[in-house]
Parts: structure tokens; C-alpha cells; sequence
């Protein structure tokens, strides 16, 4: 699973990475430590009168069906299993029609050493930044009477990562991992006209082993209240618990 991961780069840097057309995403700070509920950049496809244009976007990161009562729900939603995206009624029109990329310099997994959880940090071996495959949808109050909408309310758009089974390097780990598309792949992800949810579940596919590393990590990022470039500086294991 994605619990917890790091975005970092700046937005300009994104929209050069991605292929962006408009950046329609108002700057924040770099997060070493986002958690369920922040706000994170997301790269989405829209069609409209000037044809295909590609946008980085903000989502809240917990995906919000359109017919849910409470934006709670969104807490339970931050990852989505690839394998079920076509068959759960809160994934399976996102995964038709809404689908988007987030962007991430790396994430955390921990793994049990005893009695113990051991942080560790997870990136790209030839350090890009990696896009993960996300879902997003929009939202917005019904108020009591869910039959109708204020046209004046603002929509709240969020969004959940895709998990697939975790590669060989990655098993010992943990049993999931984000989905992490190629660039080969982001365009046919993106694509708004596409809802062909055979081919799409193609790409959902464990990355391969020789792509991603992984090393330990400080304690420090338990608590999503700790932020900052040291969360990643790599520490040495004690002895007893070794690599």
C-alpha cells in the first residue's frame, strides 16, 4: 500500500517533467511527509474546444465518490486496489473516465524486524521523479436533501493511488506497491476518451524489480506531524536488525 509519500518538486519543475499545458495548481510548500487529507499536485487530461490539454491540477488526497454523504469517507480511500478499480462502485467510474498521474519523488513502507517497524524510503534508482497511477473524482455538499445541489458550492476534487502486488525487490517489504507508469504509458493513462478498462488494466503492473531502491530511514516520519528533507536521510540499522 501508499501510506505516506514524498512531493517535493516545484510545480514549474512538474509541468516541464509531464508535459503540462496550464498549471492550474496554486504553489505549496514540498512535503517529505504527505499524509491522508493534504493537498497534493495531480496531472489530469481534459478534452475541450482546443482539443487535448493536460493540466497540473490539486487533489486532496483521499478519494471522494460523487454520491458520498460525508467527505470522510475519502480516509478509507487513499488507495485503490488495481485489481478492483472496474468492479467497486466508488472506483468504477473514475476508473473509466477520471484517471490522473501523481507525481512523487518517492514513498514509505515499513517493515516489521522483530518487535519493531523499520521506515524506509523508496525512490527511483535513476532519481526522476515516478508517477503513480491515481483515480480522482469530484464532490461537493448535497446538504440534507441529497436530491439537490446549490450551483454556488465549491467541488472538492480528490483522489486515491493505484496498488498493485509488490514487485520481487519490494516483497520483503511489504505485499503492495503503488503503481508506477512509464512515461511510455502516462499518455494512454490520461487519455479522457479512452474507457476501455481491459487494455487500461494492462498497465497496472508491478514496476519493474530493477527500477525502484529502497534504504531506512528515521523514525521521524511515524508522525505526519514532522516534515522536512531530513525524513529521508538515509541511518544505519542497528546490528540485531541488519538489511
Amino acid at each position: 500500500m501508499c501510506g505516506r509519500f514524498v512531493q517535493a518538486s516545484s510545480p514549474e519543475l512538474l509541468v516541464a517533467r509531464f508535459g503540462v499545458d496550464e498549471l492550474a495548481a496554486a504553489g505549496h510548500e514540498p512535503s517529505y511527509n504527505v499524509a491522508p487529507r493534504a493537498t497534493v499536485y495531480a496531472v489530469r487530461d481534459r478534452a475541450d474546444d482546443q482539443g487535448r490539454r493536460r493540466y497540473l491540477s490539486d487533489l486532496r488526497w483521499g478519494l471522494i465518490p460523487s454520491w458520498a454523504k460525508d467527505p470522510k469517507v475519502g480516509d478509507r480511500m487513499i488507495n485503490a486496489r488495481a485489481d478492483s478499480l472496474a468492479d467497486k462502485p466508488a472506483y468504477e467510474r473514475a476508473f473509466r473516465r477520471h484517471r490522473c498521474l501523481v507525481p512523487a519523488e518517492g514513498f514509505y513502507e515499513w517493515q516489521r524486524r522483530g518487535s519493531r517497524k523499520q521506515p524506509m524510503f523508496i525512490h527511483r534508482r535513476d532519481g526522476e521523479p515516478m508517477a503513480f497511477a491515481g483515480l480522482w473524482a469530484a464532490w461537493r455538499d448535497r446538504g440534507d436533501n441529497q436530491k439537490r445541489v446549490d450551483p454556488d458550492d465549491e467541488w472538492l476534487r480528490s483522489c486515491a493511488i493505484v496498488t498493485t502486488n509488490a514487485n520481487d525487490a519490494l516483497a520483503p517489504l511489504h505485499d503492495r506497491m503503488p503503481v508506477v507508469l512509464e512515461e511510455r504509458d502516462w499518455d494512454r493513462w490520461l487519455d479522457p476518451d479512452s474507457g476501455d478498462v481491459d487494455a487500461l488494466s494492462h498497465l497496472l503492473q508491478p514496476a519493474s524489480d530493477d527500477l525502484l531502491v529502497a534504504y531506512p530511514v528515521g523514525t521521524a516520519v511515524n508522525s505526519a506531524d514532522n516534515d522536512g528533507p531530513e525524513l529521508v536521510e538515509r541511518v544505519e540499522l542497528e546490528p540485531s536488525l541488519g538489511l
